[in-house]
């Protein structure tokens, strides 16, 4: 089943909220909300849930989505987030890559994240829910035994193949090859017993182009459409002008996860805040530049509270650790209106200062991972700095995009396909409070000497 674009929105009247973050209000207020919050849903209506990360990504994407859910009284505690060791896909799903998984692998570790949900929760069966190479991870599962899955929920999945060609067979995201083929044999493509709900864009997800530019080969067809992450027998949506990672993290998105799996409308879209907020997470490496969600020892993180307006901090570290052998920091404590400065020193890589907007509840996945090193166009810049939407994209003319004051010119218009963009400042500038706005969220950061091996990031949570 198909519902167009404009069914879809319909059906979402007021939910369609911006894409930048949500205010959180004043702690007086956060009391108030806090204490409306609806009572925690019996257990028996809603599984316990497990959300499945994409390609090269982790955890902490689904941080906002697990807020949601939080708020409309799904216990923490019935929900988690898997961390899959390599998240890379092979080149060749048969051959062995440094730093790189197999379908085996990931189905593998999705079974054990499957068993240890089961285990705390003490229940039968369970939720998927999963992103991009997530949701093949959740197919591969359900088809091989996984029949203690009652839903599964794929967004952005290429069902179908980023591209589908002769060539490179061996590749896990290629429609014809073994891997894609074998999981939608038969005249259904869905596996009974397990309720599937697809997630997808209306013409904006990057890895459902019909032209081969999006992946390094314009002009080449791809053999794939917008359709292709739907599937015979699941329940198939459409969510609008959407992008890749937003067909998991976006508002939208989250409606119809939770109505999906639920049976019924969420309570409220918006986050409720927590009175007292605590951080922990993990501090990953990307070693060569490949990212890995394998710990690293012997990080340091430092957390300041800064200026909404500057910035600048206002005093000492809040919170100051260093990781172990298991890479995990904290954990730290703080307001829910406080605009945060994380300080992470790695051994082997550049001192990254990350500035986040106001964290309004509390997470555990908070994970961090030093910035790219240091390139050759980066000579000469007196300070290196960087904004990031790890949960989806910057679509221009769809998204308000503004760096410093100027729209980035390393964005590219159209199907959104950038996620990182690009600012370099004159030595003359260090210091600089420099603004990042992607449409309501708003973050201040400050500009660190290159000189020193630091880069800034302005990592946006919405």
């Amino acid at each position: 089943m198909a519902l167009s674009r404009r069914t879809f929105l319909q059906g979402a009247g007021a939910l369609s909220l911006p894409a930048g973050r949500l205010a959180v209000p004043g702690l007086a207020q956060a009391a108030l909300v806090q204490s409306a919050l609806a009572q925690p849903a019996p257990a028996g209506d809603i599984p316990p849930i497990l959300f499945v990360h994409g390609n090269g990504d982790h955890a902490a994407l689904w941080l906002t989505t697990l807020w949601r859910m939080e708020s409309n009284g799904v216990p923490r505690e019935r929900m988690t987030a898997i961390n899959f060791t390599d998240p890379l896909a092979r080149t060749d799903d048969k051959v062995e890559q440094a730093g790189r998984s197999s379908t085996e692998d990931q189905r593998r570790e999705l079974a054990d994240a499957v068993g240890e949900l089961k285990q705390k929760s003490g229940a039968a069966r369970i939720a998927l829910v999963g992103n991009s190479r997530g949701g093949n991870a959740i197919r591969n599962y359900v088809r091989n035994g996984g029949g203690d899955i009652s839903h599964a929920v794929l967004c952005g999945t290429p069902n179908h193949g980023v591209y589908a060609s002769d060539d490179g067979l061996g590749n896990e995201f290629n429609g014809r090859g073994p891997f894609l083929r074998g999981l939608n044999d038969g005249d259904s493509e869905v596996t009974a017993g397990t309720a599937f709900l697809t997630l997808r864009s209306d013409g904006l997800d990057k890895y459902a182009q019909a032209d081969g530019r999006f992946i390094g080969k314009p002009g080449t067809p791809t053999n794939v459409t917008s359709e292709g992450p739907a599937l015979k027998g699941a329940t198939n949506l459409v969510l609008g002008a959407v992008d890749h990672r937003e067909t998991a993290y976006h508002p939208r998105a989250f409606r119809e996860i939770y109505k999906f799996i639920a049976g019924h409308e969420p309570s409220r879209i918006e986050i409720v805040p927590e009175t007292v907020v605590r951080l922990s997470g993990l501090v990953t490496g990307t070693p060569g530049g490949v990212p890995t969600n394998r710990p690293v020892q012997g990080a340091t993180i430092d957390i300041y509270r800064v200026s909404a307006e500057t910035g600048e901090r206002f005093s000492g570290p809040l919170h100051s650790s260093q990781t172990g052998a298991d890479g995990r920091w904290g954990p730290a404590q703080v307001d829910p209106s406080w605009p945060l400065e994380f300080v992470l020193t790695s051994p082997g890589a550049v001192t990254t200062h990350i500035y986040r907007s106001p964290f309004p509840r509390s997470s555990e996945i908070v994970h961090l991972r030093a910035a790219r090193p240091l390139l050759p166009a980066d000579a000469g810049a007196g300070a290196i700095m960087l904004m990031s939407r790890p949960r989806g994209y910057f679509g221009l003319p769809r998204d308000i995009v503004l760096f410093d004051g100027k729209e980035p010119a390393d964005v590219k218009s159209g199907v959104p396909t950038d996620a990182v963009t690009t600012l370099r400042l004159p030595a003359a500038d260090l210091g600089h409070p420099v603004v990042a706005i992607f449409n309501g969220e708003r973050i201040v950061a400050r500009a660190w000497p290159a000189s020193e091996n630091r880069i800034a990031v302005a990592e946006l949570t919405y």
